[in-house]
């Protein structure tokens, strides 16, 4: 007896979606961070549809522009959701959102995550200190 290879009935709305970046953040005084790219993968063996066919096995890359960089929109979050359906089908099997955030100043953004980094750091580790004789030497040891 003869068996059939059959391909598993895919569930709409649950196929995993493989997109990198995951966030995109702009830079108001950065010109190049402007506009990026977002790169939708298709792992899988059948063609996916997003806006034109994602062949099997293979990428597309997406470009997003950040059109209005005024203040006013610093902080704002965006999301882009990109939902992939079977190249012959229209329901949609899967889905995956993106964040964008525009941010005023890269140095800006840089000098905080630093600052969060070393808070984080301190706080994690365990200060010891002791005396040698008092009032002349102070060991402070730093364990992580």
């Amino acid at each position: 007896m003869h068996q059939q290879k059959r391909q598993p009935e895919l569930v709409e709305g649950n196929l995993p979606v493989f997109v990198f970046p995951t966030e995109l953040i702009f830079y108001a005084d950065d010109q190049s961070t402007h506009k990026q790219v977002l790169t939708l993968y298709n792992p899988y063996e059948f063609a996916l549809k997003f806006k034109g066919a994602v062949k099997p096995q293979c990428c597309v890359d997406i470009v997003i522009r950040h059109r209005d960089v005024r203040s006013c929109h610093y902080g704002v979050i965006d999301k882009f959701r990109l939902q992939v359906s079977e190249q012959s089908q229209r329901k949609a099997l899967g889905r995956k959102e993106v964040v964008a955030t525009l941010l005023p100043s890269a140095k800006e953004q840089q000098k905080e995550e630093e600052e969060k980094r070393l808070k984080e750091h301190l706080t994690e580790s365990l200060f010891f200190e002791q005396s040698f004789q008092p009032g002349l030497i102070t060991m402070a040891i730093l364990r992580t």
